[in-house]
C-alpha cells in the first residue's frame, strides 16, 4: 500500500485487515505532514509492518507505480505466499467461513489468482470529518448489480506468489512469464473461473452480473465531504495530472443500498485497534492526526479552489444508477469511440 497523509485511518485499516488475515503489509510513504511516515516508523519498529520512503524521483509513471516497484524488492513481498495491492479506502470483506482470506483461499483451492470487486459505497450525505470508523460510518452503497460507471466493476488481485508474474501491479500482477502464464488459474469473486483474457490484461469484471458472493472489497473512495476536499489537496498517486473534482464524486457517490456485511470482522478488528490505541505513542500520533485534518480543511476553505468544490459538494444529491438500457447505448458510443480512435 501506499499513503500520504493517511495516518487518521491508518490503525483502522491495519487492524481490519489483520483480522481478515494479512500476516504482512508493506507501506510505501511520500511527502507527508500529518505524522503518517512517524506512525509507520514507530508501527515497523513494534513489528507490525515494514515501511519505505517513496520519496522520489517519481518518473513519467508517477508515485504509486513507483512505490510498487520499490515493493517489488522487498523480503516481505519476494517471500510471502499471497499478495494483495490495496489502498487505504479498500477494505477486504470475505463473505465465506471465518471471513478471512485464508477462508476465501480453502474455498477456492484450485485458484492461483482471485479477483476482489469493488463495491462503491458513497457519501451518504456525511459532511464533518469525524474520529469514526470508516467502516462503522459508511454503509450506504451501489447496487449489487450494476451496469454503469465500468470503474464500478474495477477490481484487486489477490494472487498466488509462485512467479507467474514478476511485478506488482495497482489492480492486477505485471510481467507475466510467458511459460507460467497459460497455467494460471483465474477465479471472481462469485466463485467462477475467469477467461484466458483475465490472466494478461483485464481490471474490471464483467458488469450487469452478481460479482461478490464469496468476497467483495468495500471501496470508500469519497468519505465525509471534507475529507473529499482534503483528497483533492493530496491529488491522486496515479494519474496525478488528473485533479478531484465534481466528476469523479459523481461517479462514486452511489448510495441506493444498504450493506453491513464487513461487521462480520467487527469484534476481531475492534479488539486489534483497542491494541493499536493502547501504545501511547500510537494513540499521541493518531490524535494529532485527527487535528491536522481538522486545521487542514479550515485553511483550505481560504482558497477559492477548495471552498468552491467543497459548496458543490454540499449542493449536489446523490447519484443515481444507470439503467441498464442506458449504460448500453453508453458502451455502444464507447465502442464506437474506440473504433474510430482505432482508424
Amino acid at each position: 500500500m501506499t499513503v500520504r497523509n493517511e495516518a487518521a485511518f491508518l490503525l483502522e485499516w491495519l487492524a481490519h485487515h489483520r483480522a481478515a488475515g494479512i500476516t504482512d503489509f508493506v507501506v510505501c510513504s511520500n511527502d507527508c505532514s500529518d505524522g503518517t511516515d512517524a506512525m509507520l516508523n514507530h508501527l515497523e519498529s513494534l513489528g507490525w509492518l515494514a515501511h519505505i520512503r517513496n520519496d522520489g524521483p517519481y518518473g513519467k509513471r508517477g508515485i504509486q507505480f513507483t512505490a510498487l516497484h520499490l515493493a517489488d524488492k522487498h523480503p516481505s513481498v519476494r517471500n510471502t505466499d499471497w499478495l494483495l495491492p490495496l489502498d487505504i479506502d479498500e477494505f477486504v470483506n470475505v463473505k465465506c467461513g471465518d471471513h478471512t482470506l485464508p477462508a476465501l483461499i480453502a474455498a477456492l483451492p484450485e485458484a492461483t489468482a482471485i479477483t476482489l470487486t469493488w463495491r462503491l459505497f458513497g457519501n451518504a450525505g456525511v459532511q464533518e470529518f469525524t474520529d469514526t470508523p470508516i467502516t462503522r460510518q459508511f454503509a450506504r452503497c451501489a447496487p449489487e448489480v450494476i451496469y454503469w460507471p465500468w470503474r464500478a466493476a474495477m477490481f484487486k488481485t489477490l494472487y498466488r506468489n509462485d512467479q507467474t508474474y514478476g511485478k506488482l501491479g495497482v489492480h492486477r500482477p505485471k510481467a507475466p512469464d510467458a511459460d507460467r502464464v497459460g497455467g494460471a488459474r483465474w477465479f471472481d469473486g462469485e466463485g467462477r473461473e475467469l477467461g484466458t483474457s483475465f490472466k494478461r490484461n483485464r481490471i474490471f469484471s464483467n458488469y450487469g452480473q452478481p460479482n461478490h458472493a464469496l468476497v467483495q472489497l468495500n471501496h470508500y473512495p469519497l468519505g465525509a465531504m471534507q475529507s473529499f476536499v482534503l483528497k483533492a489537496d493530496r491529488g491522486r498517486a496515479v494519474h496525478a495530472d488528473d485533479p478531484l473534482a465534481l466528476d469523479y464524486w459523481v461517479e462514486r457517490n452511489l448510495n441506493t443500498e444498504e450493506d453491513t456485511s464487513i461487521h462480520a470482522l467487527r469484534p476481531a478488528s475492534t479488539a486489534a485497534l483497542n491494541d493499536l490505541m493502547a501504545d501511547p505513542i500510537l494513540a499521541d500520533l493518531h490524535h494529532a492526526a485527527v487535528a491536522w485534518r481538522k486545521a487542514r480543511f479550515e485553511a483550505l476553505m481560504l482558497q477559492d479552489r477548495f471552498r468552491a468544490l467543497y459548496s458543490r459538494l454540499l449542493m449536489t444529491q446523490p447519484s443515481q444508477p444507470v439503467s441498464r438500457i442506458a449504460a448500453a447505448e453508453l458502451v455502444h458510443f464507447a465502442l464506437q469511440d474506440r473504433q474510430n480512435s482505432n482508424n
